[in-house]
Order: C-alpha cells, then structure tokens, then sequence
C-alpha cells in the first residue's frame, strides 16, 4: 500500500516539476509540435500518478487482491514508457522512440483493467 501511494506522489510531483519546466525552460526552444508532445506525457503521469495513489488506497481496504498490486507495477512501468518516451522524444526529436509510448499506453490499458476486474472480483 505506502509503495503505490509513495510512487503515486512522487509521479504527481514530478509531473507538476516537469510541466513546469516544460512551460518554462522549453517554450521556444522546441518546436510546438513537441511542446504539445511534452504536455501530453506530463497529463499522462499526472493521470496515472492519480491511479498509482487510488490502488494504493485501495490495497488499504482489500489487502489480499494480489491483481492490485499487479495493476500499480503494470501502471508505474506505463507512466515510464508512456511519459518517458514522450519526454525524451520531446527533448531529442528523435521519431523512433515515438515507438515505445504505445507499449506504455497498452501498460495503462492492462493496469485499468486489472483494478475494474479486481473491483468485480472484490465486490
């Protein structure tokens, strides 16, 4: 539980941190395609750090649905394909690395459906 709500504020605070830096120390100094690729990875952590804090409240209150804990790893590595990619593709411009932030995408697919079904299982 304290693991997902810790990687959950720590991914919410780094996505203040880098939206700010991003609005900031990068405006003007890429182009605005990749400003909006940059913004897009920072919504994305923040959403997903909300996620990371919601299955660390909820593995407070159902403890043994191992499917949970399963859902917060699969959505932290998500946040680091999905988020990261966009970062570093955003900074470099290297169109290639655009090809991981869909296997980010499918983590965040698998780790929501992961906390519908273990909600179901729960209930």
């Amino acid at each position: 539980m304290k693991t997902f709500v810790l990687l959950g504020a720590i991914n919410a605070f780094l996505s203040v941190a880098l939206g700010a830096f991003g609005a900031h120390g990068l405006e003007g100094k890429i182009p605005g395609h990749y400003m909006e690729v940059w913004k897009t990875g920072v919504q994305y952590q923040m959403f997903h750090a909300l996620g990371l804090l919601a299955v660390g409240l909820l593995l407070g209150k159902f403890p043994n649905v191992g499917l949970l804990t399963t859902a917060g790893w699969i959505m932290f590595i998500g946040i680091v394909l999905f988020s990261g990619s966009l970062y570093v593709l955003s900074v470099t411009q290297i169109k290639p690395l655009g090809m991981i932030t869909p296997f980010g995408g499918v983590s965040f697919l698998i780790a929501w459906a992961l906390i519908g079904y273990a909600a179901v299982k729960a209930l």
